[in-house]
């Protein structure tokens, strides 16, 4: 039987993972990360936040200008971060790209009694996405409504078919303090999970889906979108599965040191690297996904060491 978590004894996270592990993460200097690159998982560092953000947005870009009518594709892509939506629309618009053939598909959204919540509401996801980018493309540029596909409570089975019906060709997201992509949280420490996880095939089998949230994400969202104000963070999300994610081509991480904190992006560099697979730790799946690149901010990535304020 694993220890219990130091955060929330309930679920299952990184902290119950062996101390050999963790303090072989925490000795990681940011050049030692860049040493962790393999065949299959590529380490990338950028040296200012303007090409951090301007290198993700092409990834938008260049993924739609790969689609065509009669072969679409497109890509996935996160709330968290934001930065590089405002800028996929300038380069559409200032450059005339045209991306009606494009497809895009959204990580996740929060469930709230009962159903997604709406675009008017302060969180949404969709709200965000359409703000930060598309409403901002020009229309005769823009691609129709009908290849956005939004997670609904009521469209989940359809948003999973979406992905066979084009290609996906990166999938971008970030990294939550829980070590999550989109919001696959560890599960609760419960039923058939009481004294291990789920094994990473178990895990892997999971599709889009309504989802339980763990604390730490809970807490990390109030604190990067909320104000701190935790009680008005929803407990339930809807999110893109393994299962989807394993249909895209390429899974792009993106880390400034927001979302993050320095142990943690050592930690999931360092697991997937080596190929460990702990559904403890959900992002270290990716050690089993052909083509992942972790792209960091060098300047966020700071240091493991003690230091008292």
């Amino acid at each position: 039987m694993r220890k219990l978590s130091k955060v929330a004894p309930e679920w299952w996270d990184y902290t119950t993972l062996d101390d050999e592990i963790l303090n072989d993460a925490a000795r990681l200097s940011a050049d030692d990360l860049l040493k962790l690159s393999r065949p299959g998982f590529t380490v990338r560092f950028y040296d200012t936040l303007e090409e951090f953000y301007l290198a993700e947005a092409l990834e938008y870009v260049w993924s739609w200008q790969q689609s065509t009518e009669s072969s679409p594709a497109g890509i996935c892509g996160p709330i968290g971060p934001t930065e590089q939506l405002p800028l996929v629309a300038r380069i559409v618009n200032d450059l005339e790209i045209n991306v009606r053939n494009g497809h895009f598909w959204a990580m996740d959204e929060w469930y709230l009694d009962g159903r997604e919540v709406s675009v008017d509401h302060p969180l949404s996801f969709a709200r965000a996405d359409l703000t930060l980018c598309f409403n901002r493309i020009e229309p005769k540029l823009r691609m129709p409504n009908s290849h956005l596909h939004f997670l609904r409570a009521d469209n989940i089975a359809d948003y999973t078919k979406s992905y066979d019906e084009a290609r996906c060709l990166i999938m971008q997201g970030g990294q939550g303090e829980v070590k999550h992509w989109a919001f696959n949280d560890p599960p609760r420490r419960e039923g058939a999970y009481h004294e291990l996880p789920p094994s990473p095939g178990e895990y892997r089998k999971l599709s889009a889906r309504i989802v339980n949230l763990h604390p730490m994400t809970i807490i990390q969202n109030a604190r990067t979108s909320g104000g701190g104000v935790v009680t008005n963070i929803p407990t339930q999300a809807l999110t893109v599965g393994p299962l989807e994610t394993w249909k895209c081509e390429t899974i792009s991480i993106w880390q400034a040191g927001n979302h993050d904190n320095p142990f943690g992006m050592r930690l999931t560099t360092l697991m997937i690297s080596k190929r460990i697979a702990d559904a403890a730790v959900p992002m270290s799946l990716l050690a089993d996904h052909p083509n992942v690149r972790f792209n960091f901010y060098r300047l966020g990535l700071g240091t493991c060491e003690t230091e008292m304020h």
